[in-house]
Formats: C-alpha cells, sequence, structure tokens
C-alpha cells in the first residue's frame, strides 16, 4: 500500500502524479464551491490559472450559457459573476451553465495533476463519496495520491485535516500506517486530533480566519456540512463534473 500526500502542489516531487489516482482538496473553497455548483446542475466547470485565461474562455463559448466565477484572496474578480462562495452555487443560478473558473489555490492544484490516471475533487461535504473512490483505488491499485491546494504556497490546516479525514474513509478500519510518506502521517493525526468535528480545524486555519474577516464565516459553515452533497466529481479533459453511479466502477 502507498498513500501520499502533498500539502501544496509545490511539495510534489518530478513525475509523483504520473499514472496516478490523484485526489485534489482546496476545503476552503473550491472544493466546496464546486460540489455546490454541480449538485444544483451545473454542466460542468472548467477551472483555468489565471484571470486573462478565463476570460478569453468566455469570449469563446456562447456568453448565455457561461458563468465567470472566481476570486483572488477570497475576494471575487472585478466583473465575474460569481465568485468563490458555494453558497452562490443555487440551482437557480448555475442549472444548465457552464462555469469558467479561476481561485487563488484550488484551480492551480488542479493544473498540477497533468499526467495522473484519474483525478477527483475532494472535501467535506463529499467524503463519503470520495472517500469510496479512495478505498476502490487502495482495494485495486493499492496505491492514491491526495494533493491539498494550500495557502499561497504554504501549508493550509484546513486542508491536511480534509486529507486525513479523507485517507480514514480510504483506509475503512485498517490501522497498518506502512505505505504512508511522513505528510499522510501527519494529515492522519491532525484527523484523529479534532475527529469529526470540522469546524474546528477551519475556524481554526488562516484561511477561515481570513473567511470569517471578510464576513464569509457562512461558508465555512457550510464547508463542515459533512456529506451535505453526496457527489463523486471527476477532473478530466480539463473539466469538472459528475461521475454518475453507473460509471463509478469503469472510471477507475
Amino acid at each position: 500500500m502507498r498513500i501520499d500526500v502533498a500539502f501544496t502542489p509545490a511539495d510534489l516531487a518530478g513525475g509523483e502524479v504520473a499514472g496516478r489516482t490523484v485526489f485534489v482538496i482546496d476545503v476552503l473553497r473550491a472544493s466546496t464551491t464546486i460540489c455546490a455548483a454541480l449538485a444544483h446542475g451545473a454542466r460542468g466547470i472548467i477551472p483555468v490559472p489565471s484571470i486573462e485565461e478565463a476570460m478569453r474562455l468566455a469570449q469563446t463559448l456562447d456568453r448565455r450559457e457561461v458563468l465567470l466565477a472566481g476570486e483572488r484572496h477570497a475576494t471575487r474578480i472585478e466583473g465575474f459573476d460569481l465568485g468563490n462562495s458555494p453558497l452562490e452555487m443555487t440551482e437557480a443560478v448555475v442549472h444548465g451553465k457552464t462555469i469558467v473558473m479561476t481561485t487563488t489555490n484550488g484551480t492551480r492544484a488542479l493544473q498540477a495533476t497533468t499526467g495522473a490516471a484519474a483525478v477527483y475533487l475532494a472535501g467535506g461535504v463529499n467524503l463519503r463519496a470520495a472517500g469510496a473512490r479512495a478505498r476502490e483505488a487502495l482495494d485495486r491499485q493499492g496505491d492514491m495520491l491526495v494533493l491539498c491546494a494550500g495557502r499561497e504556497g504554504h501549508f493550509g490546516l484546513d486542508d491536511a485535516y480534509a486529507a486525513g479525514r479523507l485517507i480514514l474513509a480510504a483506509l475503512a478500519g485498517r490501522r497498518s500506517r506502512r505505505g504512508m510518506n511522513d505528510s499522510a502521517l501527519v494529515a492522519l493525526d491532525l484527523a484523529r486530533r479534532y475527529g469529526p468535528r470540522w469546524l474546528q480545524p477551519l475556524t481554526a486555519s488562516r484561511a477561515g480566519q481570513d473567511l470569517v474577516d471578510l464576513g464569509f464565516r457562512e461558508d465555512i459553515v457550510y464547508a463542515a456540512q459533512e456529506d451535505h452533497l453526496p457527489v463523486l466529481v471527476q477532473f478530466l479533459d480539463r473539466r469538472l463534473s459528475l461521475v454518475s453511479a453507473s460509471l463509478a466502477g469503469a472510471n477507475l
């Protein structure tokens, strides 16, 4: 068994992603927001690394069918339709729309997964679905990589805790720590320290504190609702979309 965690994309060694099943986590807030948008009927989400690329891409698509979403330093980008709050992703707003999205940390982490065999999105709101897929990856391949978005290139408590919870779900009661890298061991210990109390590590994290200061505490509360959105989200062909139950086994 091999379980690796990278606390930021910069922690990835050359070729570490290649051929592996990868789970990307940015619990505050891209993972949570993307799950909310897709659960409420968005057609798909195209993550891009820059504001300029998001605007260029939107111009090539039918603007009536596209929403621009994104933030820099937690604030909605000027001229965009939406920010990066899960509370904005209501069915009335996103149903049937393609969302072009850029965020400070999460979409950049997704770009770092080039070469992976399969890429999924994980957070608290879809922990059970993501955990089941992680368990399948371990059972079938004996291997998984968890990539945390972190906070502007640095370790984030919120993502590290979420990584530990995902590993616990994947292990499904197995106690052996053999085959885990040191970051995975740290994430696992954080998950065991905080237990199922998502709100505590999320609000204690620097990302959480910044969101509270900016008036986004309700986004943290939303992100802390375990299994609120039972969706499995895959990043494939540069697009995030839901994995249907009928395709779940075939996509591993």
